[in-house]
């Protein structure tokens, strides 16, 4: 079980003193760091003895906060486990937090904001023209290619020797989409049971990927600054987990780009675990403020021979495609494949036909496609600070998403009310291993420049509604899996 000393938990509250009365300043203190996700789930407490040393308070103030705690739902009191962090259920009795995204049909008077996607780049009807003329070729054929097409595999190969990595067509499997890939990269590697180091906040349907294969996640906690590299050592000692899930560029739901001496330093770390690195890049082509995109650190494989990177057409280009692609380690596809074969057998060829037309067009449409983004950042960037100037947020240098503070820990009212407001969000305790991040909020800059300062006006509307409502435990829907 995971614990937390007196000493910690004292530098995660702050130097300051507690707001009076002390019991229920401390109290609202621990709920923030569990609601931020800075307190993890299942972390043991210290003892009150050990709390009232460290923080000189008395004995009878750190009960009474825990009590408060307890009553609240944050804390759970188990013999012989002492005081452990927990989250407030809801009618179900499950915690709120345990359910990826699942797009689901919109009112048209409501603008949805649950995913990071946009729409279709320019030049991917043209794409779709070529590809059904080159279709015909392969119509002969019964249509099943587990390994993808080898025109497919071969520009994507190509792709990353653009980027600096050697790869050859054979180290490539094409895939229906990033997530299907992970899917079978986790097959291909894990056992039942095993344990996969996952950051934290991360892409939610990540999470349950991970959960539905019968793995348990273990969380990386992500700091402002970005991934602290001994504390994923010490998670992974600990955990003796098997894989870790990692997105080094452009992090969902974050924005933040792992640093070249940090990919290096953790593929040893990673290595020396025997822990197999699971790179996701679905957003590595859309550094918004690199429009060459030559300033971007090295592949994170370019660190780990044992990485399997997964890539992705859905960001890059649009969602519909559903193509993505495995780059594993020489030698190393068999497993994919023979893994992949129970989820699907092959992904279409018409897409396939698509993406390799579009890999093979370069840099082009690349820079226009950032050029779009980069006009969707600005121009919502602009509407939030605007309308709602307390939300807090760094501008991402590329991605979708601005992963934003609110003044208040009400992540949850907020979602729940915000489709009255016309605007759909997801909570986010969505994007935490083991949930919190009450306190946060992702909106994905996704909407056209022309909408951006309408979502701005629809948030702040959203917003009051939420600090005018009661907490609430009752199910955000229909967002939830």
């Amino acid at each position: 079980m995971r614990t937390v000393s007196a000493r910690s938990l004292a530098l995660l509250l702050g130097s300051g003193p507690l707001p009076r009365p002390a019991y229920r300043g401390l109290a609202d203190g621990i709920r923030r760091l569990v609601s931020d996700g800075r307190l993890l789930l299942g972390t043991r407490l210290p003892s009150e003895r050990s709390l009232t040393t460290e923080l000189g308070l008395s004995r009878t103030t750190v009960g009474a906060a825990l009590d408060a705690l307890r009553d609240e739902g944050f804390v759970a009191t188990r013999r012989g486990s002492g005081s452990v962090v927990c989250l407030p259920t809801g009618p179900s009795g499950l915690a709120l937090s345990q359910a990826g995204l699942i797009p689901t049909d919109v009112p048209p008077d409501v603008i949805d904001l649950t995913y990071a996607a946009l729409p279709a780049a320019a030049g991917v009807t043209a794409a779709y023209e070529r590809a059904l003329a080159e279709l015909p070729r392969h119509l002969a054929t019964a249509g099943y290619d587990p390994r993808g097409l080898p025109g497919t595999r071969a520009a994507v190969a190509d792709w990353f020797e653009g980027r600096g990595l050697s790869t050859s067509p054979e180290q490539v499997v094409v895939t229906s989409g990033a997530h299907g890939g992970l899917s079978a990269v986790l097959r291909a590697q894990l056992d039942v049971g095993d344990r996969v180091l996952v950051e934290s906040p991360t892409y939610p349907n990540a999470i349950v990927g991970v959960r539905r294969s019968s793995y348990r996640a273990v969380p990386a906690q992500l700091t402002a600054t970005g991934w602290d590299v001994e504390a994923i050592e010490v998670a992974l000692r600990q955990s003796g987990a098997r894989a870790a899930y990692l997105i080094p560029d452009h992090q969902n739901p974050t924005g933040l780009v792992m640093d070249t001496p940090t990919r290096e330093r953790l593929a040893d770390v990673l290595h020396r675990a025997h822990a197999v690195p699971v790179v996701d890049e679905t957003f590595v082509e859309l550094g918004l403020d690199d429009a060459s995109g030559t300033t971007r650190p090295a592949p994170f494989a370019a660190s780990s021979r044992q990485a399997h990177t997964l890539g992705s057409a859905g960001k890059t280009w649009w969602g519909g495609l559903r193509v993505g692609w495995v780059r594993a380690p020489a030698g190393s596809t068999e497993s994919v494949i023979e893994a992949r074969h129970s989820l699907d057998l092959g992904t279409a060829i018409l897409e396939q036909l698509v993406v390799t037309d579009l890999l093979q067009q370069g840099d082009a449409l690349l820079h226009e496609r950032r050029r779009e983004a980069r006009a969707r950042r600005d121009a919502l960037v602009t509407a939030l600070r605007a309308h709602v100037p307390d939300w807090r947020f760094v501008v991402p240098s590329g991605g979708l998403n601005l992963w934003c503070e609110l003044p208040e820990a009400r992540g949850d009212e907020l979602a729940r009310v915000a489709e009255s407001a016309g605007v759909r969000l997801a909570r986010g305790g969505q994007f935490g291993v083991e949930g919190g991040f009450a306190r946060w909020v992702r909106v994905p800059f996704c909407v056209a420049p022309d909408e951006a300062d309408e979502v701005g006006r629809r948030l702040a509307t959203a917003w009051q509604l939420a600090l005018g409502e009661r907490p609430t435990t009752h199910d955000v829907t229909p967002l939830i899996a």
